[in-house]
């Protein structure tokens, strides 16, 4: 069970959390529309390599990573998209691309986009298709300690 691990971390650390279960969607913005939530409020987790190395990069679902902006805030020469293939192996309890945006608890650095802290309440892939976590932001905060910044692009919606 994916979520075995993030559920024991937040009860060690006495976080109120909903877990939400809905369809199974792959896309940040499909997971949005099946539970209900806004890609505002939706946290979906990027991973990306700096200067080789992997990190996380959590933004809403409703905004895309702008590398150069990221390569700015961490001061990198370096950044792009990580490989399914390069970081697969690093969470065996998740299902791959529904990995929760703590780093922390898979030794990864982790990097929050300051549009998160806007809402209250932020919702992110529970390590599976099917489950959600939601909880305060400033607990995830707390808990993940990540380095904020601006490094996000509005989504942009093409016609067909």
């Amino acid at each position: 069970m994916p979520i075995q691990k993030l559920r024991q971390f937040l009860d060690a650390n006495l976080v109120k959390y909903v877990v939400i279960t809905h369809s199974m969607a792959y896309t940040a913005q499909g997971v949005a529309a099946s539970a209900h939530i806004s890609g505002n409020e939706l946290a979906k987790t990027v991973m990306l390599k700096i200067d080789g190395e992997l990190c996380m990069a959590v933004l809403p679902a409703s905004k895309h990573v702008n590398l150069e902006a990221f390569a700015k805030l961490t001061n990198s020469g370096d950044v792009c998209l990580a490989s399914e293939r390069e970081f697969k192996d690093h969470f065996p309890d998740c299902e791959v691309g529904a990995m929760p945006p703590f780093g922390n608890l898979y030794g990864l650095p982790v990097y929050a986009d300051n549009s998160l802290a806007r809402d209250k309440e932020i919702a992110f892939n529970a390590g599976s298709h099917l489950e959600l976590i939601q909880l305060a932001y400033d607990d995830f905060e707390r808990l993940v300690n990540p380095r904020v910044g601006d490094f996000t692009s509005r989504s942009v919606i093409r016609a067909a």
